[in-house]
């Protein structure tokens, strides 16, 4: 394949070695599929012109952001890779809304209304994400519990069907199309610019680290503040300490002076039996994971391979799910700088028909984020194995998957996934995106 066969457009067509191999590869690095050229458009129109030209040919395409994909959800083979970081940075504030181009970082969504004193109401932890990567798969963060997914805070789309058809769509207008593209996986379209709903930015955070040496102790405490919703963020991790856990709850207030938070108030009945706290502007503590990002950059462990699994338990199987699998992890199933995640959310919170979790009041997200090495793939495919396993015990507990996984998932797996929305999503695809040449990385096919 090479740029003659394809129309003028006015961004750029790469059939290099280092741009092919750039685009073989994601954060997960257990995946390696190289493209047959990789397109930087400079508009929806670029994005249009190739989408009819693959879909007229029959020729894979998927659209890539940050690549930060863990198992090569966004890579194809010898077809079309759309590098969506190339789209021009306009991003416009409107009274409590921002219009940005589907390649930008959240960070640089920050960077454009924070000046405005207003933000984005749900962030994920790493910031270097680009937006429309997040609404594909949901995008969740420490204060879903208050407002649900980021794709519960997005008011219109600009999507370039699989067909090439350019289409504005909200609640309001194309619904069906806007309600399968948030959190479809990319399977109905690409998305080339967005419209977010903001709130009030508050000027610093206050942050408690609270930690436990009982799982029940920390369960427990979390159901209790993300119920009454005293804290503006939750999240919590477990950390492995000897032979044993010890179980950090990640509470933050925000504020802004004079006034400030009400420690005894935040903290009062809970059963922590120590803490930590810190006080930083807002944008520091949203970008917290810079400085350990360049410090495993420095280190080497950034670019090893990265089996990371996300999973929704259900409130009544969290304890003893956990429980289980902390007793069967060690360093050799986490990795030196792997890390476990174990925060709460509210259902009633969560809007977008096709982000699915279990049933029931409160959903946990449990995710071993497991470091593998770059030496080993024996031992990577090992870890494959424990995702898998995992993942069959959750699903048989009623437990849902997050979207974004170091994880083999079928067709069926994903019917079974989306459930009594799966029939939507499969129409929509079949009308919007034909052929199942869209983002095959996700290996979602419908006739």
């Amino acid at each position: 394949m090479t740029d003659e066969i394809l129309p003028a457009i006015a961004g750029e067509i790469l059939t290099g070695e280092a741009a092919l191999s750039v685009a073989g590869k994601d954060w997960g690095n257990l995946i390696h599929t190289r493209p047959g050229l990789v397109v930087r458009p400079a508009s929806a129109t670029d994005v249009a012109v190739v989408l009819r030209f693959a879909a007229a040919r029959g020729l894979p395409i998927a659209a890539r952001g940050a690549g930060h994909s863990p198992y090569g959800q966004g890579q194809v083979e010898g077809g079309i890779l759309l590098d969506m970081t190339s789209l021009p940075p306009r991003r416009v504030v409107t009274g409590e809304l921002v219009s940005v181009d589907a390649g930008a970082r959240w960070r640089e969504v920050l960077e454009t209304t924070l000046p405005y004193g207003l933000a984005p109401p749900v962030l994920t932890d790493y910031l270097e994400l680009t937006v429309a990567g997040t609404l594909v798969v949901g995008g969740i963060g420490g204060a879903t519990h208050h407002h649900g997914t980021q794709t519960d805070g997005v008011v219109a789309l600009e999507v370039v069907t699989g067909a090439g058809e350019v289409i504005i769509c909200s609640r309001e207008s194309d619904d069906d199309l806007f309600d399968a593209v948030l959190g479809g996986l990319g399977q109905c379209g690409v998305i080339t610019r967005a419209t977010l709903r903001l709130t009030p930015a508050p000027a610093r955070a206050r942050r408690w680290k609270l930690y436990y040496d009982s799982l029940p102790a920390f369960l427990a405490d979390q159901r209790a503040v993300v119920r009454d919703g005293r804290f503006d963020y939750v999240e919590g991790q477990l950390i492995p300490v000897g032979d044993g856990w010890r179980y950090m709850l990640e509470a933050v207030a925000y504020y802004s002076p004079p006034a400030g938070p009400d420690e005894a108030a935040l903290l009062d009945s809970l059963a922590f039996v120590e803490s930590e706290a810190e006080d930083t502007v807002y944008f520091d503590f949203l970008n917290r994971m810079a400085d350990g990002e360049a410090a495993l950059r420095a280190e080497g462990s950034w670019f090893h391979p990265h089996p990371w699994l996300n999973v929704f338990l259900t409130d009544d199987t969290v304890e003893r799910f956990v429980a289980e699998t902390l007793a069967a992890t060690g360093e050799r199933e986490l990795g030196a700088t792997g890390l476990v995640l174990l925060y709460s959310v509210r259902n009633d919170r969560l809007k977008t028909p096709l982000f699915t979790v279990p049933p029931g009041e409160l959903s946990w997200l449990f995710s071993p984020l497991r470091v593998g090495s770059p030496h080993d793939p024996l031992h990577n495919a090992r870890l494959l194995e424990l995702n898998v396993d995992l993942y069959r015990k959750a699903r048989d507990l009623g437990g849902k998957v997050y979207p974004s996984n170091a994880l083999p998932m079928s067709t069926e797996d994903w019917r079974a996934h989306f459930g009594e929305a799966w029939p939507k999503l499969a129409d929509a695809k079949a009308r919007y995106a034909p052929g199942n040449l869209l983002n095959p990385g996700q290996c979602l096919r419908v006739p």
